[in-house]
């Protein structure tokens, strides 16, 4: 009874329109006061859920995509970009995919890559002839490959939401060949739109342009570099790589480029108080909800209900992808890490699924799901940025959705995709 409380009440404030982590915290507590257990129990889940020194990281790796965002290094990304892809038909919107994943990569943050690449990429595609919908599609696809980046928080929910079952070093490293593949499906998916709607080419700018446009941009995407350096080689911990990802973001803005002023660096780093706020808060709560998860064995009964279902892995990892994308349309990124890692880890481990790949995995069904109404937080921005309603984007949006759909399906079953790296630099 306590179990169908907590799902019930829990499904019910969701449908009602009560923020993700209020829904999870009040079902978490009405099930406490339904068991007579303290409220203190739930609290003390909370603050032992926010308290791992890892999570330091969280708050680092976020101000720092804030100060780039703001220091002209997504610019001069934008600026490579183009130098690369400008040329091919529809050459905008291939720029536009290499633009969102090179700043991904140093934001770690698929929201805030839409806001940065958006504001700059689709106002201007709309200027050149480009339809609305092409062009936020484009953003908040391309954008998404910013989860499965070094810089990406997420990464480090993950870790400790598997109970410290995987190193971050293994899953930064089986995160960098399904980037790869995300982002050539996109670029997939625009140039075909771009050729069935005859959008145009564009000219060629030369090897100088593209070496100088390069030279501009490396240092800002160095940081990627560094932080998987720094880890591989033991020269810092996950979260003091974040903390030199933030020194390196200020230094480039403020001293290299002098683009970050005193007004904009309150701006990044309100924003990046408001944002660490967010994410520690479903943290919090999410430890309180995974508590009653583990406490009335929500793992193994969801495992004996798969396994009445199949016994093959490609069946139960079909299912588990589906059960992730539809939770990742409701809940936030977070909040679906932590509330479904315990629960279906277990499951994917016993049919031969590496913790790595399901990590990945289910970062790319999270990804997604921020594409998807009704929460779809990056398909809210870049609609909001394109000035073009929701319903119309979604109208269009399946070949986008259908070039992702081919790369989850390629990590899922393919473990080499996401192995392969991990297995060749740490074993």
């Amino acid at each position: 009874m306590a179990l169908t409380i907590l799902c019930v009440s829990f499904t019910l404030l969701l449908l009602l329109g009560v923020p993700v982590a209020f829904s999870i915290g009040l079902s978490s507590l009405a099930t406490l006061l339904y068991e007579g257990l303290p409220l203190a129990v739930g609290f003390q889940q909370m603050i032992s859920g926010m308290n791992p020194f890892s999570f330091l990281a969280i708050p680092f790796f976020i101000f720092a995509g804030e100060i780039m965002m703001y220091g002209g290094i997504a610019d001069r990304i934008v600026g490579l970009a183009k130098s690369l892809a400008g040329h091919v038909r529809g050459g905008l919107g291939m720029s536009n995919v290499l633009a969102c994943t090179l700043f991904g990569g140093v934001s770690g943050s698929p929201v805030a890559d839409v806001s940065a690449m958006g504001a700059v990429l689709i106002p201007q595609m709309k200027k050149e002839g480009y339809d609305a919908d092409y062009a936020v599609n484009v953003t908040t696809h391309a954008s998404l490959v910013g989860a499965l980046m070094p810089t990406s928080h997420n990464l480090i929910i993950f870790t400790l939401a598997a109970s410290g079952k995987v190193s971050i070093a293994a899953l930064i490293l089986a995160g960098i060949v399904p980037a790869i593949l995300l982002t050539l499906c996109n670029l997939a998916a625009a140039y075909g739109v771009a050729v069935k709607r005859g959008y145009p080419a564009g000219t060629f700018p030369g090897w100088a342009i593209v070496w100088s446009s390069f030279r501009s941009a490396v240092p800002g995407l160095a940081v990627v570099l560094i932080i998987i350096t720094g880890i591989l080689s033991g020269a810092f911990t996950a979260t003091e790589s974040a903390s030199v990802a933030v020194l390196w973001a200020l230094f480039l803005s403020a001293i290299v480029y002098h683009k970050l002023t005193r007004e904009q660096f309150f701006k990044a780093a309100a924003k990046a108080v408001k944002t660490t706020g967010t994410v520690l808060l479903l943290i919090g709560i999410s430890s309180m909800f995974g508590y009653l998860i583990g406490l009335y064995g929500v793992a193994e009964l969801t495992g004996q209900m798969l396994s009445q279902v199949s016994s093959s892995p490609w069946v139960i990892f079909l299912w588990v992808n589906v059960i992730l994308f539809v939770l990742g349309t409701f809940l936030d990124m977070a909040a679906t890490i932590l509330i479904c890692t315990p629960i279906f880890l277990p499951i994917c481990q016993q049919f031969g699924m590496s913790t790595e790949q399901f990590g990945i995995v289910m970062l790319i069904n999270c990804a997604l799901g921020l594409n998807t109404p009704p929460v779809g937080t990056t398909q809210f921005v870049g609609c909001t940025i394109g000035e073009i309603s929701v319903g119309a984007v979604m109208k269009t949006i399946w070949p986008f959705y259908g070039g992702l759909i081919v790369a989850l399906g390629l990590v899922t079953y393919v473990p080499g995709f996401s192995m392969w790296l991990p297995n060749l630099l740490l074993k």
